[in-house]
């Protein structure tokens, strides 16, 4: 029996975005998910889930479809979402105050040896929700490197809760597009596939930008 299934578990139902190409293949065993590794991604290095919230895996992917800038590097021709069972372990969540502690650590010591060697900070840029995190995903890199070198566990996933598209309703201190985004640095941690109920389908536009 592989190991992934002998340790205790936490499980959260994680869905990501994709093409139906690529999700049908790995629903068949004939493909898995990679991790995106850009410069701008929110929580650094990995697999990336939507926790609990398929219609918001379903968005992306159509906004890839769309052609929106820096959504997704791959083409998208058809929307599809993927479920995931994943096993969070060691986990890098920032809903608690050490990891926040811990990044802020990590924040301070990148940013002087950066200094320190004349090369400009990276920063989050494009549009209100800063939708190109630089700054974040080089401060997590920097973390996961730090505990490397201290030779600590590394984590397996990295959670973390985000507030983005303006307010939900006028003077709305909630989100339009509150979401809880996992990164899956471990790809153990991804214990099976599925395919969701989305209940009734989302229509894309009959053509698409050229």
């Amino acid at each position: 029996m592989p190991t992934r299934y002998k340790r205790p578990t936490s499980f959260v139902l994680g869905f990501h975005g994709c093409s139906r190409e690529v999700g049908e293949a790995v629903l068949a065993g004939d493909a898995h998910l990679v991790k995106s590794d850009n410069a701008y991604d929110w929580l650094g290095p990995g697999v990336y889930f939507w926790e609990g919230n398929p219609q918001r895996a379903m968005q992306f992917a159509m906004d890839a479809a769309l052609r929106i800038p820096h959504i997704t590097r791959g083409r998208i021709i058809d929307p599809f979402v993927l479920g995931a069972i994943i096993d969070l372990r060691s986990c890098f969540s920032l809903f608690e105050s050490d990891a926040l502690s811990e990044l802020r650590g990590a924040h301070e010591a990148f940013t002087t040896s950066l200094h320190a060697v004349g090369i400009p900070v990276p920063v989050n840029s494009l549009g209100p929700d800063r939708a190109r995190r630089e700054l974040d995903c080089a401060t997590i890199n920097a973390m996961h490197g730090l505990r490397e070198f201290a030779g600590e566990t590394s984590y397996d996933t990295v959670r973390g809760a985000f507030w983005e598209g303006g307010e939900l309703y006028p003077g709305s201190g909630i989100s339009s597009k509150g979401h809880v985004q996992i990164a899956v640095c471990n790809l153990d941690c991804i214990m099976g596939y599925f395919r969701p109920i989305l209940g009734r389908p989302i229509n894309l536009p009959q053509s698409l930008p050229a």
